[in-house]
């Protein structure tokens, strides 16, 4: 039987934090829970870093290092060491975006194919991941998707981006990494699904080294994911999914009703969840072909996947199924999933202060949106503070 009080232990999910950084973190969501406070943060932060005021200091000790392992994968080093004495796996996640030219994408393939040199040498650390525009530009993969001819400047472009995919995976096979490969707008998806494919077709014949993402605010993906995973079985390849509900919920909606098209967002939370459980059962039912990392902070899908896994007597460490959530977040899921012998990894963002702040504000941002995730958060930090008081 699965016990569902299992994410009340506050001892255990927070049994990393100091007193200090219990009241920090406290803090923060406090903050994070107002959206006036969030909106008039975001833009003095925003407007502090671009007139190079000294705020950097400030950052790294409040909101930096709270939801990030550090600037460099070298500084994430003892973050990495203090997850992994409790059993947490991490993936680091160079959370540096809007990128578009060469030199730029050619710098981020040498940061993913160093940090999988990195993972080589650290049990810690099994898994990398990047974004498809990491390597490329937004317009060409929208482009694709959309099946407009490339000219050919652009097609030797595209052949860079696909060299870079490449290079990724093949590493990545050698070293035995598994590689996450993130999803993005609906409108580039289709050029990025097809290169992932390609990749899993490559690299993922004896056991599953690529992962696709799905997003499952989408309503068209349980079927995306059905028609892959037959042309797996027909090509003789494994799919490897990473399952999530989704990131850009407004962006999609409002690009649908200003072009006319219908919205590929599901109509309600409701029917998201749903559609998130509904992969989730298909995947562990098909395990045998189906590899999954379930990137989730919603306990009820936890707890339906803990339930599923004994029903179909999947052994909690079996390989092929990771639970993940995002540093300095949801820590009462982590590490209790990992205390009770479940694979579970943190996703690490790390660089640059400077460049990881887009990151940063779009957690703030999605925290206030989230109804109940930050009053959750708040309400087992007080509870542990209690706990620690007695």
């Amino acid at each position: 039987m699965i016990d569902h009080s299992l994410f009340e232990d506050t001892g255990t999910a927070f049994a990393l934090k100091s007193d200090s950084e219990l009241e920090r973190a406290y803090f923060l969501f406090k903050m994070i829970s107002s959206q006036p406070l969030v909106r008039i943060g975001t833009a003095a932060t925003n407007f502090a870093l671009k007139a190079n005021l000294p705020v950097e200091g400030l950052i790294r000790s409040t909101v930096f290092d709270h939801f990030c392992g550090g600037v460099s994968e070298d500084d994430c080093l003892p973050v990495i060491d203090k997850l992994y004495s409790k059993g947490v796996s991490s993936v680091l996640d160079y959370s540096v975006e809007g990128k578009e030219t060469e030199n730029q994408f050619d710098s981020a393939l040498e940061k993913i194919l160093k940090i999988i040199r990195f993972c080589d040498e650290k049990e810690a650390m099994p898994i990398v991941v990047f974004k498809p525009t990491g390597f490329g530009r937004f317009h060409l993969y929208q482009k694709k998707t959309e099946g407009v001819d490339f000219t050919e400047a652009e097609q030797e472009e595209w052949n860079r981006i696909v060299a870079r995919f490449d290079a990724v995976c093949k590493l990545a096979k050698e070293k035995d990494v598994e590689v996450l490969i993130d999803s993005e707008e609906s409108w580039m998806q289709d050029a990025a699904d097809d290169l992932v494919e390609d990749m899993m077709y490559t690299y993922n014949k004896e056991n599953t080294i690529v992962y696709n993402t799905l997003q499952t605010y989408r309503w068209d993906r349980l079927d995306y994911l059905k028609a892959l995973h037959q042309r797996a079985k027909t090509e003789g390849f494994k799919v490897g999914i990473k399952i999530v509900r989704g990131a850009y919920m407004e962006k999609e909606r409002n690009r649908a009703e200003e072009k006319g098209y219908t919205s590929p967002i599901c109509e309600s939370k409701l029917a998201t969840d749903d559609n998130f459980n509904n992969s989730l059962k298909y995947i562990l039912e098909n395990l045998n072909t189906i590899s999954v990392f379930i990137g989730t902070h919603n306990e009820k899908s936890c707890y339906l996947a803990m339930e599923l896994m004994e029903k179909f007597n999947i052994s909690k460490s079996d390989n092929n199924v990771w639970f993940g959530q995002l540093y300095g977040m949801s820590d009462h899921i982590s590490y209790n999933l990992a205390a009770a012998g479940y694979n579970v990894a943190k996703y690490i963002p790390f660089g640059p202060v400077k460049d990881v702040m887009p990151y940063l504000i779009r957690r703030a941002e999605e925290n206030t949106s989230v109804a109940g995730q930050t009053n959750r958060e708040l309400s087992l930090l007080k509870a542990e503070k209690k706990r620690r008081k007695l």
